[in-house]
């Protein structure tokens, strides 16, 4: 998944942030450089999360993206007491912003996974809000795997030849073996319309 809609929907819903909302791939270079006056949110993937094939003859398999929305908050306090409230109206602000709407096409509305502390110190607190994404890989509209793309390029099925070697409707498999024989007895050729050029 993207996350650049995502930064845009927070820096659109998120009016605490005050458009303080940057994304990342990783928390620790956000959490060291590059930092954005508090209060601010940043956007890190987290995990791809895959499950098992569906089905046995081709792919689908349903994918969770995962991702954290880290909100760094000013404290003037080791303990944190003075981010607590802050943090209950600013997961408030996330859960109407995220939470049912659905990031990319192709994907399941977002849901809400729960959220941790990530740092506390004297100057700010740290506190990550987790949440995810689905996703189907596989039986769209568009090729996603090397199958699809190699059935893609295949010509248009345009007919069906049948060569029919007919088991004698009359025998009785008790007293002898009724066929096949080996003769052709009925032969099909089956014309399918392309439709329109």
């Amino acid at each position: 998944m993207k996350i650049s809609p995502v930064v845009a929907q927070l820096r659109t819903w998120c009016p605490t942030f005050a458009q303080r909302v940057a994304g990342a791939l990783q928390f620790d270079l956000a959490r060291d450089s590059a930092l954005l006056p508090m209060p601010a949110a940043y956007v890190v993937m987290t995990e791809d999360d895959p499950g098992e094939n569906q089905v046995q003859n081709r792919t689908r398999q349903r994918i969770g993206d995962e991702f954290d929305v880290v909100v760094a908050l000013a404290t003037g306090d080791e303990r944190g007491q003075s981010a607590a409230d802050p943090l209950h109206d600013i997961r408030a602000e996330l859960l109407r912003a995220l939470v049912g709407w659905q990031p990319m096409a192709g994907y399941d509305p977002i849901s809400y996974e729960g959220g941790s502390l990530v740092l506390i110190d004297r100057s700010r607190v740290l506190f990550r809000f987790g949440f995810r994404a689905e996703w189907t890989l596989g039986g769209g509209d568009v090729p996603e795997t090397f199958a699809e793309v190699e059935l893609a390029g295949l010509p248009p099925l345009a007919g069906v030849d049948i060569d029919l070697d007919a088991i004698d409707p009359m025998a009785d498999p008790n007293l002898s073996n009724p066929g096949p024989d080996g003769r052709i007895e009925t032969v099909l050729r089956v014309e399918l319309d392309q439709g329109p050029p």
